[in-house]
């Protein structure tokens, strides 16, 4: 399927789902982070801080579009263009030069990417191909297979959870990434990214108290 072809953020849930359910896939959900518990439990905090569930949400929204100020751990190189409102939301698209999720090779990552203000989630749907901002063909490199990931928040305005889960479309399940995600839920923390908008959008100093580098 073509960017073109997706008119409707529900088209992308809906690829997204048939992808989680394909029993030739790899599908990895982590368990929901307690935002405000992780950060009281296992960080420093100046000055002390609660995070709502909107400020949690204008992350992952600010994180879809500009990956490397966010995810500069897992980015090296990101853009995005072609934002374009859709019935039911936002879509635009991304490329980007991602590590793999199972060793330190790098390669280009192309992603449709689409916003859905109404539910809270993100959904990313990657591609093989894609046009690029000057018309140019643009190709996804074959270092690992393609992916889809959802990103989202739950739980109530005061407790935020922030919820992930990917989908690999591998042609049958691969346990090593799934022992790789499950690696990282074990290591504790908050998402690289969470620590990194208390910073950088809301001056607010983290320090861990776990000693563990930040995860996807």
């Amino acid at each position: 399927m073509t960017e073109p072809e997706l008119v409707t953020v529900a088209a992308a849930h809906d690829e997204f789902d048939d992808a989680w359910n394909d029993p030739r896939t790899t599908s990895i959900a982590l368990p929901p982070v307690d935002v405000n518990k992780t950060l009281a439990e296992q960080y420093a905090v100046t000055p002390r801080t609660r995070m709502t569930r909107a400020q949690v949400w204008d992350m992952e929204m600010k994180k879809a579009w500009d990956p490397l100020t966010y995810i500069p751990y897992i980015v090296s190189e990101g853009r995005s263009w072609s934002a374009t409102s859709l019935p039911d939301g936002r879509r635009h698209l991304r490329s980007s030069i991602q590590k793999a999720w199972l060793n330190d090779e790098r390669g280009r990552v192309l992603e449709g990417v689409f916003t859905d203000s109404a539910t809270q989630r993100v959904v990313f749907l990657g591609r093989a191909r894609m046009e690029g901002p000057d018309g140019e063909t643009l190709l996804a490199d074959p270092y690992q297979p393609l992916f889809h990931v959802e990103h989202g928040v739950a739980g109530t305005d005061d407790e935020p959870m922030n919820v992930w889960r990917i989908v690999l479309l591998t042609e049958k399940p691969d346990p090593r990434f799934v022992d790789a995600f499950k690696a990282q839920a074990a290591a504790g923390g908050l998402p690289g990214f969470l620590e990194i908008y208390l910073a950088h959008d809301l001056g607010v100093h983290v320090r861990r108290t776990f000693g563990e580098a930040p995860h996807a």
